[in-house]
């Protein structure tokens, strides 16, 4: 996958997994290249994977000139200092989503879904797709799950390539026009990057405004948006769609309970919403109702998503790292009971209101990472709790306490960077713990 950038100058900054699959492309694309990463084992595979890239810090680096300037997704440009200097010097800041946009006119004809929302997103995506390739269909998995979308091979004429976007990747992206664009919920998240609720729901919201603005001139396109309408901020976005979008509203209760007992791995009102999504995409991208339920029954689930991982002494160890706000831990919470529940780590928010209502079901907390005491303070009044500060002691502690029948449940509640590289990293680190507990 390319672009036709040559004479043009490029600075990427943040070279882990999407800022080298950035790097990588602007090679390709015949681009001159400054790169810089604060990590120097990060710089030195940025060298070994482009071996004419220049490295140069941006902080320190004469912008002016720039055609443009990556950055991860994980840089906060809401206080990072490069956004103001990039600002100064006229430099657009985009995101490897926005070069993917880049490249598309160089692509046999194909079609876009971009699927964003608070909670929910990754399922989403993953069923979209999953329900696209068992129909038969030619189908990407790309974004903020799976491998970078820039470093796939392109599809083939009538492919689809159906992205995760967090609204880090939208505020990075300025043309991305997908075909169809869905937001599945919208409640407090990344606060600590908007300077309120209504600025992330704001964030979200862009993604239909780019099915418009980023079309190119003449370009006539039905562009569609399926919102799961469910609350407020969803609600509102619905209502005020560019008139040149066309909406399909969506919601949990259009799946029954009687519907989701065939689909093992999509349980509870949360998946509900999911389904809702996935399937309205579904349809309007031309499967077949059989089809539709053949993959529906297949779904295997999301790796890190109220994943079972071992069952030892009649325990049940259920991985949910990627539940990384309140909001996405209190489906995990419902589910189970006699939970012995692992929490922590950086934290978005300061409470944890979303999961007061289903602590009967927790049998004790264990609280870890930046937010153990935060946490500990908020529930100690209200069930047992220990401070174990890291995850394996966490799961050594609860693993000793839980009795037959009991759940081990690790749903953090918060963002994974302050211990790990990721909520990946932190999933197979509690999956190695566990299985370190087997005889």
């Amino acid at each position: 996958m390319r672009a036709d950038l040559s004479g043009q100058t490029w600075a990427v900054y943040g070279l882990a997994r999407s800022g080298l699959s950035a790097l990588r492309f602007l090679a390709r694309s015949g681009a001159e290249i400054l790169a810089w990463d604060d990590a120097a084992a990060a710089r030195e595979a940025a060298v070994a994977a482009v071996p004419d890239v220049r490295l140069a810090d941006p902080m320190q680096a004469d912008l002016a000139g720039l055609d443009g300037l990556v950055v991860s997704p994980g840089v906060p440009l809401n206080r990072h200092p490069l956004a103001a200097r990039a600002r100064a010097a006229g430099v657009a800041i985009v995101g490897d989503i926005e070069l993917f946009q880049r490249a598309r006119a160089t692509l046999p004809a194909h079609r876009l879904v971009g699927i964003t929302g608070t909670n929910g997103k990754s399922t989403t995506t993953a069923l979209l797709h999953h329900l696209l390739a068992s129909a038969g269909q030619w189908a990407r998995l790309g974004g903020n799950i799976g491998l970078p979308i820039l470093d796939q091979p392109p599809l083939p004429a009538g492919g689809t390539y159906v992205l995760e976007l967090s609204s880090f990747q939208i505020d990075l992206s300025q043309t991305v026009a997908a075909d169809i664009a869905i937001l599945t919920n919208v409640t407090p998240d990344h606060l600590d990057r908007y300077a309120g609720i209504e600025a992330y729901a704001a964030s979200k919201a862009r993604l239909f405004a780019m099915q418009v603005s980023g079309q190119a001139p003449g370009q006539a396109r039905g562009s569609r948006a399926i919102v799961a309408t469910d609350d407020a901020f969803t609600r509102a976005i619905a209502a005020q769609l560019p008139p040149a979008v066309c909406l399909t509203p969506v919601s949990f209760a259009d799946v029954t309970a009687h519907d989701q007992a065939r689909w093992p791995a999509l349980p509870g009102p949360h998946n509900a919403q999911n389904i809702a999504c996935a399937v309205a995409a579904a349809r309007l991208l031309g499967v077949s109702e059989p089809a539709l339920e053949q993959g529906l029954q297949s779904f295997p689930g999301l790796p890190h998503r109220m994943e079972q991982v071992a069952s030892i002494g009649g325990v049940r160890f259920v991985n949910d790292s990627k539940a990384t706000n309140p909001t996405s831990v209190a489906p995990a919470l419902q589910a189970y009971a006699d939970v012995h529940w692992i929490l922590g780590g950086q934290a978005k928010t300061q409470e944890l209101d979303a999961c007061l209502p289903h602590l009967q079901h927790v049998k004790a907390a264990y609280t870890i990472g930046e937010a153990a005491g935060l946490f500990a303070d908020i529930l100690r009044m209200r069930v047992p709790v220990a401070v174990s500060g890291t995850l394996e002691r966490a799961v050594a502690e609860a693993a000793a306490a839980a009795e037959p029948g009991d759940t081990v449940l690790l749903s953090p509640a918060c963002a994974s960077f302050d211990q790990f590289r990721d909520f990946e990293a932190r999933g197979q680190a509690f999956r190695a713990a566990v299985e370190g507990l087997r005889p």
